[in-house]
């Protein structure tokens, strides 16, 4: 399986995972709590797959600017949180971010 796609599965599993947190009211409610844990082990067990295909940085980077962006447009397609114009410049700041560290990467 492609090294990207993998690391996109991880990522998947991580914001899904990350949203039902919120639902998860605390770990008290039983169907959100299976998920988080079902979540974040599935996330990580995919990200340390990639690992074994990609740079640590490049995973990283794109584990945490993807899952934050996914997170916030989550947070806010679920629960209502706000997207603003600070928010979106910060989006872009991190895809940015992104694309340098990837892009470093490649380079020996």
């Amino acid at each position: 399986m492609h090294p990207f796609l993998i690391l996109g599965l991880a990522i998947c599993a991580e914001v899904t995972a990350t949203l039902a947190l919120k639902a998860a009211e605390g770990l008290t409610r039983p169907g959100p709590t299976v998920i988080v844990i079902l979540g974040y082990g599935t996330a990580l067990w995919l990200m340390s797959t990639s690992m074994d295909m990609l740079p640590i940085g490049v995973v990283y980077a794109i584990w945490a600017g993807v899952g934050m962006v996914g997170a916030a447009l989550g947070g806010a397609w679920l629960y209502g949180e706000p997207i603003n114009t600070t928010l979106l410049i910060g989006i872009a700041v991190v895809a940015v971010g992104v694309t340098i560290l990837a892009v470093g990467q490649g380079q020996h």
